[in-house]
């Protein structure tokens, strides 16, 4: 239990359900148990306002519409007064906006904004506010997106921190059931390559693919998992058909038993083309399954090649299907390597450590004076 409970209030405006906002119910879960308020604000049909709301932390509905962008400003002002937020935090470019200004017109005392995800900014100019004068600190998920914003925008050493998210070594390791995958009966016996990522260009499934093609072509034929749901999947559909592969692969869509999945899987790609550090990256590193990943973003900070799995360059189908290969066809060298993630994941990515390093970084003077709860509870769903 900290010196200290805050009163912390994450934003978040993606209606989508992904690694950005398991990461927000992560942290919401993490520090609650440890003695602090959380809070929620965010879209009603958001995946994370759902999840939210059934772990009954309390949470606003922000309005989805950009037209609306005023009245959230002024509701999320009032509802931070009202709930005596301390911390908040805003996760996406919109209720960054949103939340950013809303902190100033309700003087939350510290706007931490986080970032998830190596891309190039688009316009550092704009963004520049939002990042400055709207929030006080910035946390991202790996060293390289760290680097990035301190170049960018001249941030001090401890204006940035790193933290990574957390994952629970229990619920993730090799021990527990398999998720059941049934294979045609000529394919009895391929391994089992599998990609659990929303179905977008840049999670790099159709990379795959084209390097699955190529294993096929050398006669070491494999089936192809895809669990996820994205607006991508009939570009991955039709590449699949292009390559002739349609009848080795499985789309599961959106799936709650991640470590079942991982424990049914011989080895778990990453062929991401950018990205930040992928959860499932330490998920299956704590679950002791074979990995090959893209040399980009933050992979090669959970990843270490040939040390705990391989990387290859991104978007490159040839080296990834050398990679998969060496992997499945070399099992004491790839056992060793599962061996030390596993060690190097409940070392470095727990839960426990992400909760941590969150609590140990400085707030100012204005938020060490501890509040009760509000005089007159806001409603949820107001």
């Amino acid at each position: 239990m900290p010196s200290r409970c805050w009163r912390i209030a994450h934003t978040e405006s993606s209606l989508g359900w992904g690694g950005q906002e398991i990461r927000i119910l992560t942290e919401l879960t993490a520090l609650r148990a440890r003695g602090h308020t959380m809070l929620l604000a965010a879209p009603k049909s958001s995946g994370v306002y759902a999840r939210a709301q059934a772990a009954q932390f309390p949470v606003l509905p922000l309005a989805e519409s950009k037209l609306a962008f005023p009245t959230n400003v002024l509701r999320l002002a009032g509802w931070l007064r009202r709930e005596r937020v301390q911390v908040l935090n805003p996760h996406s470019s919109r209720d960054g906006w949103i939340a950013g200004l809303a902190g100033r017109l309700a003087r939350v005392p510290f706007i931490v904004r986080s970032r998830h995800f190596e891309v190039p900014v688009a316009n550092p100019a704009l963004s520049r506010p939002v990042y400055s004068l709207l929030a006080d600190h910035l946390i991202t998920t790996s060293p390289k997106i760290t680097a990035q914003f301190k170049t960018l925008f001249g941030f001090a050493d401890d204006r940035v921190s790193t933290v990574p998210t957390g994952i629970d070594p229990e619920l993730f390791s090799r021990l527990g059931t398999k998720a059941v995958l049934p294979a045609p009966a000529d394919q009895t016996g391929w391994p089992v390559l599998g990609m659990i990522a929303v179905l977008r260009h840049a999670k790099g499934h159709i990379t795959l693919a084209r390097a699955a093609r190529r294993l096929h072509d050398t006669g070491f034929p494999v089936r192809l998992v895809f669990a996820g749901d994205g607006p991508y999947r009939f570009a991955v559909e039709a590449e699949l058909a292009r390559l002739n592969l349609a009848h080795c692969v499985q789309f599961l869509g959106h799936r709650e038993d991640v470590p079942d999945l991982l424990r049914a899987m011989d080895l778990l790609a990453i062929p991401s083309l950018h990205e930040g550090i992928p959860q499932i990256a330490m998920q299956a590193l704590a679950s002791e399954v074979p990995i090959v990943g893209s040399d980009v973003g933050g992979i090669p900070s959970v990843i270490e090649h040939g040390k705990t799995g391989r990387l290859v360059p991104p978007g490159d189908d040839a080296a990834l299907a050398t990679a998969i290969r060496e992997t499945l066809s070399h099992p004491d060298a790839t056992r060793r390597m599962t061996s030390e993630g596993r060690r190097r994941a409940v070392e470095r990515h727990s839960v426990a450590v992400m909760a941590d390093a969150l609590e140990a970084i400085p707030r100012p003077a204005t938020c060490s004076t501890s509040v009760g709860p509000p005089a007159k509870p806001s409603s949820p769903s107001r």
